[in-house]
């Protein structure tokens, strides 16, 4: 814990000061905050066994709060945040945020590619931040699955509709907070947990900055590989993701409403952490490695084996070379540099066309909605299947 009450990863202030303002402090207090309402529900969960939890939870979600507030303590609790949830903040336009998706959606494999090598990647050079995944070992050992969830979850968020009360990615983003409440109880009773230096687990502020891999951080990518959203496409994809963050537990004074607000407080959480440890270097290899990990057979392996010296130059061109050596990046060959250029002059050519053609909107979010199927089909079930409660730690 530093003179000033914040936990020690937050450095650099002096230089953060000198260029944010008094936001460094308010934001650095967000390093001891949890999520109070979904906390409650997972402590009074904890006395039932797993199939009691997981069908109270499935309950409540299919019928709402009143279906589980006489289901004792755990019921109580869980009614409360459904409740909370139900009442939509006025600031939600449902509209808009089926536009900001559908605009995601029409980038198909684009943005896989760039939440692959991209978002991900920029989240696990925290050092401090990907510290709940480095303890749960689940990235390293069970790439491929935690790469499906992480797809399937956005997928039922950016699909039309799946915010609104009943749709999937709704129920998907209740069962990821719930999920992330219970790793934050696994890890705050965990001996080698060091609150002074990485605060509270999965604490506001990285809980926002998580939100902007996801938002803004996608946006950024996208226009890296010359394939842009529109000014308005971007806000409304801000827009969708300001809401998720909210049902996510996410502060809402945390959720940037513009594109400069995300960019700065992007840049803002940027400057005030650390540079990747040997913990972010592990959760990079197995991300970027899960090509090979997923093939089947020797065969298979053989065909997808290009994917990776690729996927690590599409890497270090998001994230850059002093991010890329810092996590041991392989240098990029002159082979991979001429692929990249292609890929851009694609995406440029692509994203013009698709936009040129008849009913194109409602031809991207189909064939979008198509590319994440058949990328995540192979890992993992529908989203509000997934993401139970984490019932222990794997390994440190």
């Amino acid at each position: 814990m530093t003179a000033h009450g914040f936990p020690s990863r937050f450095i650099k202030l002096p230089q953060a000061r000198a260029r944010f303002g008094d936001r460094v402090d308010r934001l650095g207090a967000f390093l001891h905050e949890g999520d109070p309402l979904a906390d409650a529900v997972v402590d009074a969960l904890a006395p039932l066994d797993r199939p009691a939890r997981e069908s109270l939870v499935a309950l409540g979600l299919a019928r709402g709060p009143g279906a589980v507030e006489a289901q004792g303590p755990a019921g109580e609790r869980l009614a409360v945040l459904l409740a909370h949830l139900e009442r939509t903040p006025f600031w939600v336009d449902h509209a808009r945020a089926d536009r900001g998706g559908a605009a995601f959606l029409r980038a198909g494999a684009l943005g896989g590619m760039v939440l692959g090598t991209y978002s991900l990647v920029a989240g696990y050079c925290s050092p401090a931040g990907n510290k709940p995944l480095a303890f749960s070992g689940r990235l390293t050992e069970e790439a491929p699955r935690r790469l499906g969830e992480t797809g399937r979850y956005v997928q039922a968020v950016c699909t039309p509709g799946g915010l609104r009360r009943h749709g999937e990615g709704w129920r998907a983003s209740v069962r990821v907070r719930l999920l992330h409440a219970s790793v934050r109880r696994l890890l705050g009773r965990h001996p080698r947990w060091d609150a002074g230096c990485w605060g509270e687990p999965i604490n506001q502020y990285d809980m926002s900055g998580t939100n902007l891999l996801f938002s803004w951080v996608v946006t950024d990518g996208l226009e890296r590989l010359d394939a842009p959203f529109t000014a308005a496409e971007r806000e409304d994809y801000l827009h969708l993701w300001r809401y998720a963050g909210w049902l996510m537990g996410v502060r809402e004074e945390l959720l940037a409403a513009t594109a400069e607000e995300a960019r700065t407080l992007w840049e803002l959480v940027k400057s005030t952490q650390g540079p990747p440890d040997e913990d972010s270097r592990g959760l990079a290899r197995a991300l970027l490695e899960s090509p090979l990990a997923m093939a089947r057979s020797a065969e298979e392996r053989r065909r997808v084996a290009w994917r990776v010296p690729f996927g690590y130059a599409l890497s270090r061109h998001f994230i850059g070379d002093e991010y890329a050596l810092a996590l041991g990046y392989p240098p990029t060959g002159r082979r991979w540099r001429a692929a990249l250029w292609a890929l851009r002059r694609a995406a440029r050519s692509g994203t013009a066309l698709v936009r040129a053609l008849p009913d194109a909107d409602r031809r991207g979010v189909s064939l979008g909605l198509r590319y994440w199927d058949r990328a995540i089909q192979r890992t993992v079930p529908r989203a509000d299947e997934a993401f139970p409660l984490a019932e222990a730690l794997r390994r440190r």
